[in-house]
């Protein structure tokens, strides 16, 4: 039932209605109980609907913002994979890096690609694939504990993963733990020329924000990490300065 202007304005003329013979009684008009009567049963009536009508517009409007929250949320998840997607990772990087800037500290960014993804998907089809990522999605994020910490999807096989106030030390810890941490999934990948199994590359770099910065460099500058451990072999973890690497260019 909804709450139509026709239903306001016919509750508005009993309530005028209403008003208008107790401004006659109060003239010295004689009562006309049964008048009196059908007025109240035409109020309350109409009353009741309105607040039927109220509890099922809550309800709606309630309904309409648990479903708005729920799309917002989905809007930032990788519908694959269940984790962040590369929409929130910008985002949320660039909010991470205006925050440091100003309140001051340091941000350690890895990026991370799966090892020879094209031949897995050649050799045992893309429903296994699909399969694949999942399990390194689920690596990763096994690996990140903190609530300020996430991992998401870059694209493709390529996954991110933002850590606030961690320093070199400390990315290279979460690093190793990702790539331990999938290799005993041992998920078989006869074509991986660095394992048995399907392994990961990673690439990292630690800075600390300026106001100014743009925050596709931090990006560039893991990426060029990550392309490193490809040429080196795979399955391992290469930092790059970030500092001495920017101030080369």
């Amino acid at each position: 039932m909804e709450i139509t202007e026709d239903l306001y304005a016919e509750e508005q003329s009993v309530f005028d209605n209403a008003i208008a013979y107790a401004a006659e009684l109060e003239n010295g008009t004689v009562c006309e109980p049964k008048k009196f009567l059908k007025l109240a049963k035409e109020y309350g009536r109409l009353l009741r609907q309105i607040r039927r009508a109220t509890k099922v517009h809550d309800k709606t409007t309630g309904a309409l913002n648990t479903k708005k929250v729920e799309l917002q949320g989905k809007v930032n998840v990788d519908a694959l994979t269940g984790i962040y997607n590369r929409r929130f990772f910008e985002e949320s990087l660039s909010k991470l890096k205006e925050s440091l800037s100003i309140n001051g500290g340091r941000l350690s960014l890895l990026m991370l690609d799966v090892d020879n993804f094209k031949k897995f998907n050649d050799t045992y089809g893309h429903v296994e694939g699909d399969e694949c990522l999942k399990i390194v999605a689920t690596s990763i994020k096994e690996c990140i504990m903190r609530q300020d910490d996430f991992v998401a999807r870059y694209g493709g096989e390529e996954f991110a993963v933002v850590l606030a106030n961690t320093d070199k030390a400390g990315a290279r810890k979460i690093a190793e733990d990702i790539l331990v941490n999938l290799r005993s999934k041992n998920v078989p990948h006869e074509k991986n020329n660095a394992a048995p199994c399907v392994t990961i590359s990673i690439g990292g770099t630690t800075v600390f924000p300026k106001e100014g910065d743009d925050e596709s460099d931090y990006i560039k500058v893991a990426d060029d990490a990550l392309y490193k451990s490809k040429q080196n072999g795979r399955n391992q973890y290469t930092y790059n300065d970030y500092s001495e690497v920017t101030s080369n260019d």
